[in-house]
């Protein structure tokens, strides 16, 4: 399948998103969509599958213009999107997910279940997914999440798939597999939309590069033609300085212990700290308990047993208000459904934990708060006309600024950021960790819960690996490489 788009324009209320954008995909390729947070790139892909109306341009499928009604159309066209925020219904199973809006009736119309459960145990035995057809979604990790929703796209039969930050939550084992599977389908004539921040995938994978920068086309390029250096460039429109900005590390005293932190089924006898001024990276494979010791620390589950101490004084959280109450804030990995209020603006999702700050004898001080949230969207750089635009409206990477000021706000002793990079451009990638820089120099103690190693071992003073719910192990300085961390996250010494 080609797909032609020529001058796309967009535009919601007197926010022009894109102003004549030209995208062009050919039959059984890879093609990388690339930008800085806000660029456009999400709009365009919704304009395509129906999902967003374009105010001016055309859209050519197979040389015939083409305007699906909705994303449902799309589908049945052989066009698939999925989306970085996922579409996930939580109460319902992993075989209905699967398969809802496309169950398959035996005569008289009764659910063929014998035939879907085949069906759904083929696509994720092909992406090396191993989960009960029974469980519900909402009890499966992120990674998990995005894996269902990358079977569900296979088993559409798409001629076109549009994957929209598709690793963000996966293992580098599950992206190898997906990538298995990417090249398995361009062979057979498939074509990609890949839709990335993480530069060394879309190197590895893709064949061609299109990069747009605020609403517009700059540049599409076959791979082999251009690099890292000079995409960069043209996403942020400046040159970068090194990825990763030098970090001069002066830890002070401990700030946090945790000692024999135990959740049955989860994880086990788990001890670690953290010092002010320190950023201790954990890294594991999904599943091993990252996320589950970080939501223990913060109130979120119950730790069966264990203490945890900070700043000397052993203390009980028994939910998230004790945390920020003792200066603890948490940027979790979901920010859809837990780091935001989406249908709240940015000013109230920003001044959320931080209502005391403005508040006099039970009164909010407008003023106060404005200039509050007005520095924070100033000194992340959120790209946005008001802070009462909705949080919801925002690009994926500018909501994750949102979150990360939220908790700023408070003036956090420690900081635990589970995938703080998320989804995020290279450009903003490099403002969060310039912000985790001069937090630390402020003497605050960061936990950095990350997927990418290159991140981990590019911020991280110490790096603490879990295995299946357990300490595997700590590395600092030489000791700090890709193999060693992988060597312990799979279990060896």
């Amino acid at each position: 399948m080609h797909i032609g788009m020529q001058g796309i324009h967009k535009a919601f209320g007197t926010n022009q998103v894109l102003r004549g954008v030209d995208f062009e995909l050919r039959e059984g390729e890879v093609h990388a969509l690339m930008g800085e947070n806000g660029a456009g790139k999400s709009t365009l892909m919704n304009i395509l599958v129906g999902l967003h109306a374009l105010d001016e341009g055309t859209i050519t499928v197979d040389g015939k213009k083409t305007v699906f009604a909705n994303p449902g159309e799309a589908e049945k066209q052989g066009i698939t999107f999925i989306h970085q925020e996922l579409n996930i219904w939580p109460e319902m199973t992993v075989l209905e997910n699967l398969f809802i809006g496309r169950e398959l009736n035996l005569p008289y119309g009764l659910l063929d279940t014998r035939k879907m459960k085949r069906l759904a145990r083929e696509q994720l035995q092909r992406l090396s997914v191993d989960l009960p057809l029974s469980r519900e979604a909402g009890a499966c990790s992120v990674g998990q999440q995005q894996m269902i929703e990358i079977a569900k796209a296979l088993m559409t039969q798409a001629k076109v798939i549009i994957m929209d930050e598709p690793t963000a939550a996966l293992t580098e084992r599950e992206i190898v597999k997906l990538f298995e599977v990417i090249r398995a389908l361009k062979a057979e004539g498939v074509s990609i939309v890949y839709i990335s921040h993480r530069m060394e995938e879309i190197f590895a994978i893709c064949d061609r590069i299109t990069v747009m920068r605020d609403g517009i086309t700059v540049d599409t390029k076959d791979i082999p033609a251009t690099n890292f250096d000079e995409v960069v460039r043209k996403m942020v429109g400046r040159e970068l300085t090194e990825r990763y900005p030098k970090r001069n590390p002066k830890p002070g005293e401990v700030v946090l212990e945790v000692k024999n932190a135990t959740r049955r089924g989860l994880f086990e006898n788990v001890s670690f700290n953290v010092r002010a001024g320190e950023v201790v990276g954990f890294s594991g494979l999904m599943g091993a308990g990252r996320t589950e010791i970080m939501r223990s620390i913060f109130g979120l589950d119950k730790l069966d047993s264990g203490e945890i101490v900070l700043k000397g004084k052993k203390i009980n959280i028994r939910r998230p208000e004790d945390a920020v109450r003792h200066g603890i804030g948490f940027i979790t990995e979901d920010r859809k459904d837990e780091g935001l209020v989406l249908d709240f603006s940015i000013r109230e999702n920003m001044a959320l934990p931080n209502l005391f700050s403005f508040t006099s004898k039970g009164f909010i001080s407008s003023r106060k708060e404005k200039e509050f949230v007005d520095t924070l969207v100033k000194r992340l750089q959120v790209k946005t006309q008001s802070a009462e635009t909705p949080a919801g409206s925002l690009s994926g990477g500018n909501q994750q600024k949102v979150v990360i000021a939220k908790w700023i706000g408070i003036g956090p002793s420690l900081l635990i950021l589970d995938e703080p990079t998320r989804g995020v451009d290279v450009g903003a990638k490099r403002e969060i960790y310039q912000l985790i820089n001069e937090l630390t120099d402020r003497g605050v103690a960061i936990i950095m819960v990350s997927s990418e190693l290159p991140e981990v071992l590019g911020m991280s003073d110490r790096i603490i690996v879990v295995h299946e719910g357990h300490i595997g192990g700590e590395l600092t300085g030489s000791e700090a490489t890709q193999e060693n961390i992988m060597t312990l996250a799979t279990g060896g010494q």
